[in-house]
């Protein structure tokens, strides 16, 4: 069995920039132990499969626009919502299936998610629920351990699909030297340490740590950036913003809030095209 892989690193200007995804399309789904075991193999924060078949659960297509269904693995667990591996995958279905097509829809654990075009070559727009961030008290026993593990001091506590931390500014979120030991025993997906971006035009920073997930730190995630977006919108003010994440690799993010949506923009660059060979038998 030979199945194509791609690589593509997203929310990136340039090669070597942003958050490498594994893309993978697949005829028919294989059992998911064989996925897990492919996303641990590719060994990357995440790892996409989808085919054009769709579930027999998913609600109808909201339009006429090609639709698939996505699923998206880390080395370690599914995840509900991903967003530089969903990036990833409407550019290689772009490039080499629907050239023509202006959107895409993947029906998802997180429900349909559109990809459309922008006016910008290599660059896409991700349609994703906004989150909604809930203060945590300092008491919080699993809050308090992940600010230990992350060796900082948050001026504010929120939780949605991540903890969230705001500190004061972005040099506080470039120090952050996490404790992945620490991070890795606690029941919540990831982390985020995010500020206000202060210079060169970007309105807030962010940084990423994975527990749950089983991945330490995230080039670029599309995921925390709708759940802190709306914040950052309500706090500046204004609902179009530029953000970039603070990791070794860095990525922008452009980000529109709008109700409870986030619409988030990000180019891509294609790495490399290969081939994975299975055994006949999978089971």
């Amino acid at each position: 069995m030979r199945l194509p892989l791609i690589q593509i690193d997203a929310f990136a200007d340039r090669l070597f920039e942003g958050n490498p995804a594994a893309v993978m399309p697949l005829p028919d789904w294989l059992p998911d132990p064989v996925l897990q075991a492919l996303a641990e193999e590719n060994n990357l924060s995440e790892t996409a499969f989808y085919t054009a078949q769709l579930p027999a659960g998913a609600e109808p297509p909201p339009g006429g626009d090609p639709a698939y269904h996505l699923r998206w693995f880390t080395p370690a667990v599914e995840v509900d919502l991903c967003g530089h591996a969903t990036l990833a995958t409407a550019g290689q279905l772009f490039d080499d299936v629907h050239p023509q097509a202006r959107r895409l829809l993947f029906w998802t654990r997180s429900g349909w998610l559109p990809v459309s075009r922008t006016e910008r070559d290599g660059e896409l727009e991700l349609d994703f629920p906004a989150g909604r961030l809930r203060a945590v008290p300092d008491g919080d026993e699993v809050s308090a351990a992940a600010v230990t593990a992350l060796g900082m001091l948050p001026e504010q506590r929120f939780q949605d699909i991540d903890l969230v931390y705001v500190v004061r500014d972005a040099a506080e979120v470039r120090a952050v030297a996490a404790d992945f030991t620490g991070l890795v025993r606690l029941p919540v997906r990831g982390a985020i340490v995010t500020a206000p971006g202060g210079t060169g035009g970007v309105d807030f920073v962010s940084r990423w740590f994975g527990a749950g997930a089983g991945a330490f730190e995230d080039p670029v995630t599309g995921s925390a950036h709708s759940q802190i977006a709306p914040y950052w919108a309500e706090r500046l003010g204004r609902t179009a913003l530029t953000a970039r994440q603070l990791s070794a690799r860095g990525g922008t993010v452009h980000c529109l809030v709008d109700g409870d949506r986030v619409r988030l923009r990000g180019s891509y660059r294609r790495y490399l095209d290969g081939v994975v060979t299975l055994p006949e038998s999978t089971e």
